[in-house]
């Protein structure tokens, strides 16, 4: 209908009254008209003239995009397809708060600065999380994001029993006057906000990442057995005699993959990865299946997991423990010496790891040729498997699979959660062994269902974009080195080869980091597209279904499909009806996760700084701005030297250069640059830690890391 009214109004060459595109309308059509109107204002397709009339739009100074708001006041506007920001002074805000859609005209089309007409859509979430405190004899919450300008007060009679200091989740009800003053009650208490684990939780909050389960799926887990009964065998191969075992983190508790490897006689490999059979005990139209897709992932926050489903299935009888009996899903692929997947079978299967292993105790043995005690009879086995290993990964790499080898910090807590050291996430032998084996899988899984044409929830990665791709080549070039790639054809091999002709430069983990950035999000569609980072056609998640909804979803469809055979149009078209939705929602939660797994990062590292103020330190500038300059430290902490804290000259953005330049001294900022720098303030809530740059009379003493 949008489309007809649309049609109606720019078909004419004279503006139209409600009453002459109200008569051209069905009965139930003109039900609808004011929305339908409204929508189409609001998104810049049609005007209302001085005479009430309505014709189409053609005010290019006028464009609709979503405010970042900053908490001094002041905004940016994306707008989409536009690769500039627009900025908004506090001036010409006028009431718009962070993440609203609006409307604005642009003032200045040089240096992209607009003023905000119209707010179409308040994105404001119902529910914000803040700490809660008493003024002049009423209750307030100041919320943890201070982007949002908004007051909320809470009724007496609201406040769930909160005192002040108190971190709350609260409910928005309404504002008033539709001004930014809201009313909310308060729906949980968190915790004081000095207590252990609050600090981690509020950010959780934010991102409603709940770490209780409701009522009604702890009263579903009373019906959860606590082992595997022989009867359940039935239908499923027992494979309970094979040499199977886990490879995982020290820490590790859901554990969801399993491996084996035999050697066929033609020379070939025989690679077993075994998954745990989530799906047998998490049923759709379920609390349990409805709470696992409310959630859409498991959350890994510094020292603790919040998981996608409760700790009885996902520590317990879904967890893939020792010498237990469970159920799983089979992916049995055969192999030859060039890393090429000849076959594959998909299968229910009875399981028992002979091992939980760990990474830490794997390495040693394929790196350092040194067997712990307890592996010896693993030994061989695992030589064998780390072979199978480098030939698949050679293959993956000749179709221009993409390793970005970037770091990542792992927090270290002691028993109260505090941060008191920061640690590269070691990727050795063992951890590059799983993932060609679970990649391997995950092709083998999606590549069986995609030959059938039914529909089906993929892995999809998009080609990155050529105009990012362009930007970053200026950049290097700017920092002196030439890099030949063809941008008109981007493939993976493009983006592979980039990264192998600055594999030798000093700045190859910033320029890496940068490269990835121009990359596209990788995310779940029932359209499959392939996925680019990896160099394949068809790709899925079928190998963690413990903490990943799309995982679990995969195994419902190889269960509907391969095991009960059930292809008929009933099931195709509730799939077909059902995974769009379940796509989006499962690469919504994933988003969220990671945002949230960020800003806890974020927050523990400067907690961790919190003991470091004042000391010296040697680091890297990782970013440069109009602003300041971003100064990256070998443990991975970031922080900022602001540009007035720069005082030996006034320095000034060179946006050819991407570099800050004194106006006086020529003395040069550049991205890659080694600079001592002194840690001056930490602002823990906010995950933020100022640098200033160290002086001639600063002693480093042994802070180099």
């Amino acid at each position: 209908m949008k489309e007809k009214v649309l049609n109606i109004i720019t078909s004419h060459n004279k503006a139209l009254t409600y009453e002459e595109i109200f008569e051209q309308l069905t009965e139930e059509e003109q039900e609808h008209l004011n929305e339908i109107l409204i929508e189409l204002q609001n998104n810049l397709q049609i005007r209302v003239t001085n005479k009430g009339k309505y014709e189409k739009f053609n005010d290019k100074t006028q464009k609709i995009g979503t405010i970042v708001t900053n908490p001094k006041g002041f905004g940016f506007v994306i707008v989409d397809g536009e690769n500039n920001d627009y900025y908004v002074s506090k001036n010409h805000i006028n009431g718009a708060i962070n993440g609203d859609n609006v409307i604005i005209s642009v003032i200045d089309e040089q240096k992209h600065e607009a003023v905000v007409r119209k707010i179409t859509q308040r994105n404001l979430s119902n529910l914000l999380v803040g700490e809660f405190y008493i003024k002049d004899n009423k209750n307030f919450i100041k919320l943890d994001d201070d982007k949002l300008s908004i007051v909320v007060e809470i009724n007496k009679e609201d406040t769930n029993g909160a005192v002040p200091g108190h971190k709350v989740v609260v409910k928005i009800d309404s504002n008033v006057d539709k001004s930014n003053y809201y009313q909310g009650k308060v729906i949980r208490i968190l915790g004081h906000k000095d207590d252990p684990g609050v600090d981690i939780l509020s950010i959780a909050a934010k991102y409603h990442i709940n770490d209780i389960f409701p009522d009604e799926v702890l009263k579903e887990l009373e019906n959860i057995p606590s082992e595997v009964k022989p009867e359940e065998y039935k239908n499923r191969k027992d494979l309970q005699n094979q040499m199977i075992f886990t490879i995982d983190g020290d820490d590790t508790k859901d554990i969801d993959d399993a491996i084996s490897l035999d050697k066929l006689p033609n020379g070939n490999y025989q690679l077993g990865v075994h998954i745990a059979d989530v799906s047998y005990y998490v049923k759709e139209n379920t609390a349990l299946g409805d709470e696992a897709y409310k959630r859409g992932t498991s959350s890994y926050l510094a020292d603790r997991v919040i998981p996608m489903l409760p700790h009885q299935l996902s520590n317990g009888i879904c967890s893939l423990n020792p010498n237990a009996t469970r159920l799983a899903i089979s992916c049995v692929m055969e192999i030859d010496d060039k890393g090429n997947t000849l076959n594959s079978a998909i299968f229910e299967s009875v399981i028992k790891s002979r091992k939980q292993m760990t990474y830490k105790c794997v390495n040693q043995i394929l790196e350092e040729d040194s067997i712990p005690e307890g592996y010896e009879p693993f030994a061989d086995k695992l030589k064998q498997m780390h072979e199978l290993a480098q030939i698949i990964r050679k293959n993956k790499s000749q179709k221009g699979y993409i390793d970005f080898d970037t770091d990542e910090p792992k927090i270290i807590v002691d028993e109260t959660g505090k941060a008191i050291d920061i640690k590269k996430r070691e990727r050795g032998e063992g951890e590059k062994l799983i993932e060609d084996f679970m990649i391997s899988a995950n092709e083998a899984v999606a590549s069986t269902i995609a030959y059938m044409d039914l529909p089906f929830i993929y892995r999809v990665h998009a080609i990155p974009d050529e105009e990012k791709m362009q930007n970053f080549l200026k950049f290097i070039n700017v920092l002196g080195y030439k890099v030949n790639a063809n941008l008109k054809n981007i493939t993976p091999k493009t983006v592979q080869g980039i990264l192998g002709q600055l594999k030798d430069k000093e700045e190859y983990p910033i320029l890496s980091t940068m490269l990835l950035r121009c990359m596209k999000k990788a995310i779940y569609d029932n359209n499959n597209i392939g996925h680019f980072g990896l160099a394949s056609k068809f790709y899925t998640h079928f190998t963690s279904p413990i903490r990943r909804f799309p995982d679990l979803t995969v195994h419902r469809l190889l269960r509907s499909y391969l095991f009960k055979h059930q292809i008929n149009n009933e099931t195709i078209n509730y799939y077909n009806n059902t995974l769009p939705q379940i796509a989006l929602q499962s690469s919504e939660r994933e988003r969220a996760a990671v945002d949230c797994e960020r800003d806890v990062t974020d927050m523990k590292m400067a907690e961790y700084m919190l003991n470091h103020i004042g000391e010296l330190y040697k680091g890297t500038i990782s970013t440069v701005t109009n602003y300041g300059i971003y100064v990256e430290l070998p443990n991975m902490v970031e922080g900022m030297i602001k540009i007035e804290d720069l005082m030996d000259d006034y320095y000034f953005y060179q946006e050819s250069t991407f570099s800050l330049i004194g106006k006086r001294t020529k003395k040069r900022y550049m991205l890659g640059d080694k600079i001592n720098v002194i840690v001056d303030s930490v602002i823990k809530d906010k995950g933020l830690i100022n640098f200033k740059p160290a002086g001639k009379g600063d002693k480093n003493g042994n802070k180099q890391s």
